[in-house]
């Protein structure tokens, strides 16, 4: 089992920055690639980014690219999403999520992909 607990969402206006960690517990957290997630109300949840196993390979959603950065801290068991130049859009519940990852394909972007789930952090970006 892995415990995730994501932290740093809030109130923002469009055009700031907010930083999310995810702190993991449980199963060695170099094991898994991470993913953060976001589902906004009436809406189906949404791959954001990835992160491999030792933080060499990153992926992003066409959405957030150029503005997103998501990076891991192995030794500190915490991923984190840092979020530049916010838009109203970005509005939602963000979620990370771990995974055992596969080689090639586009795995990723499935939330099916991975096993174990945080219980989200509320960002919302005012206009």
């Amino acid at each position: 089992q892995v415990q995730l607990v994501e932290s740093g969402g809030g109130l923002v206006q469009a055009g700031g920055s907010l930083r999310l960690s995810c702190a993991a517990s449980g199963h060695t957290f170099s094991n898994y690639a991470m993913g953060w997630f976001r589902q906004a109300p009436g809406k189906e949840r949404e791959f954001v980014a990835t992160i491999s196993r030792s933080g060499g390979s990153t992926v992003y959603a066409d959405s957030v690219k150029g503005r997103f950065t998501i990076s891991r801290d192995n030794a500190k068991n915490t991923v984190y999403l840092k979020m530049n130049s916010l838009k109203p859009e970005d509005t939602a519940v963000y979620y990370c999520a771990a995974g055992i990852g596969k080689t090639g394909g586009t795995w990723y972007i499935s939330p099916n992909s991975y096993a174990y789930w945080g219980q989200g952090t509320q960002v919302t970006v005012s206009s």
